[in-house]
């Protein structure tokens, strides 16, 4: 799957989410990516649940740190191509209003001590808009801390090129994966 997903799209990066593994080996990375040139890292999982996976070509990115949370993990580095600094943050976020809130702290912390440009892709657990979830009227309490945080940290929330949902369950619909750059991000790739 993901070496048809590289050559339908020319892939340079792919997050995991929710590997539910405990421990990923150089072989268990090879038979996700191929043979190309790749780097790596993740977030073990907590027994069965949860687990981080981030692959990259390590030919168009080279990292300089990595950092990791229970719900995220963090790469800094350049992409070679355009000699862009940069950091992508894997995420996947709790289900809890606090634990939402610790996450974005978290998130924060980083931010200010990689001090370059950000892109933040995965799986949130909240929606920005009421209209990103299907039947919705009102945000709830935690969409509306995490819409203020989007806000203060000037985050761009990068459209879908297909669908208006990322999650669904029944009947129920939600836009709760998505990609957030800094300011810097669109300036750098305005298209």
């Amino acid at each position: 799957m993901v070496k048809s997903l590289k050559k339908k799209y020319n892939l340079h990066m792919l997050g995991l989410i929710e590997t539910k593994r405990e421990v990923i080996s150089k072989y268990d990375v090879a038979r996700l990516w191929g043979d190309n040139p790749v780097g790596w890292e993740f977030v073990e999982s907590d027994g069965t649940a949860g687990g981080l996976l981030l692959m990259w070509d390590d030919m168009m990115f080279q990292t300089s740190h990595c950092y990791k949370g229970e719900r995220w993990l963090c790469i800094e580095g350049v992409l070679t191509k355009n000699n862009f600094y940069c950091a992508f943050c894997l995420v996947y976020g709790a289900h809890g209003r606090e634990e939402k809130r610790m996450v974005c702290e978290e998130l924060s912390y980083i931010a200010g001590l990689c001090q370059v440009p950000l892109c933040l892709l995965g799986d949130f657990n909240e929606i920005l808009q009421v209209e990103k979830r299907k039947g919705g009227t009102t945000l709830p309490a935690s969409a509306e801390e995490y819409k203020s945080w989007v806000q203060d940290m000037q985050l761009v929330d990068l459209p879908l090129s297909d669908g208006k949902f990322t999650w669904f369950r029944g009947q129920s619909c939600s836009r709760i994966d998505r990609v957030l750059v800094s300011v810097e991000w669109v300036e750098e790739f305005p298209g």
